[in-house]
């Protein structure tokens, strides 16, 4: 958000990819949010109106301004894996990661749980409403190739 082109930048960089703003999801972090809030707000709307859809990453490890969250057009906070590893274990990571949720169905945003590594957490998240999730329980990281291969056979499995 440091660029005064960055809007500009992205729009080329989409358009020659051939991608669609309205498919673009852009991930970022609170820190890079803080350091000039009205520029990253002025700049995200900007690329919002173009279709560009924002979401905060690791969202609880940094600054988590609940003023901030509410006044940043993001589409979807993702929630870190610090607190959904041990959901199950710890007491404290359980309200924090319940609290998130609920806030963020409140404030009628999307959620992604990363670090997703059972069937145990992702039926806990589930029961809380979280919209999406990351983590080895459905896959470890895949090259390109490897990736088109599971989401044919996921989409096999599904019909």
């Amino acid at each position: 958000f440091r660029l005064p082109s960055l809007v500009d930048t992205v729009v080329a960089i989409a358009a020659d990819a051939g991608a669609p703003l309205s498919k673009l999801c852009l991930e970022v972090t609170e820190g890079s949010l803080m350091d000039n809030v009205e520029r990253a707000i002025s700049t995200m709307e900007s690329l919002r109106a173009l279709g560009v859809k924002f979401s905060v990453d690791d969202f609880g490890t940094g600054y988590s301004s609940l003023a901030y969250l509410k006044k940043l057009p993001v589409d979807n906070i993702k929630i870190d894996q610090s607190f959904v590893r041990d959901v199950l274990l710890d007491h404290n990571d359980a309200g924090i990661v319940g609290a998130i949720l609920s806030m963020a169905q409140h404030l009628g945003l999307a959620t992604v749980a990363e670090g997703v590594e059972s069937v145990e957490v992702r039926d806990f998240l589930i029961a809380r409403h979280c919209t999406y999730f990351q983590g080895y329980y459905f896959s470890r990281p895949l090259i390109f190739e490897h990736l088109l291969n599971f989401i044919d056979q996921a989409s096999r499995q599904r019909a």
